[in-house]
């Protein structure tokens, strides 16, 4: 077993397929002409988003939207660049929100975390080892 893809649910699919593309250099690889479903080009594994209508229908018990928590979500996307403090700055500009600048951590690898206008909590980090 491989992990294949991770979508997250957010309010406006063309919105966040343009913000990671803004904010972290990541394409749009597809956009549904429903506009409900997008993905955008990470590489083997695929980063999808998909409208909350999608998740109201897929979960009928409801779920939790990462755009209406004051709080981030317990889970995160980690994307691995060489460069942590200029991709934070760029994610910053493009209107991501930051909760932890960037810092070495103990075991030399740059961490960073951001939190996206849809909600979704990003961490920007090296290479372990890098």
């Amino acid at each position: 077993m491989k992990l294949g893809y991770t979508i997250v649910y957010v309010p406006d699919v063309a919105q966040s397929l343009k913000f990671f593309e803004q904010a972290f250099g990541l394409p749009t690889r597809f956009l549904h002409e429903s506009g409900t479903y997008g993905e955008v080009e990470t590489g083997e594994t695929t980063l999808a988003f998909a409208a909350h209508a999608l998740a109201d229908s897929n979960f009928p018990g409801g779920h939790v939207a990462a755009s209406d928590s004051a709080q981030p979500l317990g889970m995160e996307l980690g994307l691995v660049t060489p460069d942590v403090p200029a991709a934070h700055s760029r994610a910053l500009a493009a209107g991501a929100t930051q909760l932890s600048a960037p810092v070495t951590k103990p075991w030399g690898q740059v961490v960073s975390y951001v939190r996206c206008p849809d909600g979704t909590l990003v961490e920007l980090c090296s290479p372990i080892g890098g």
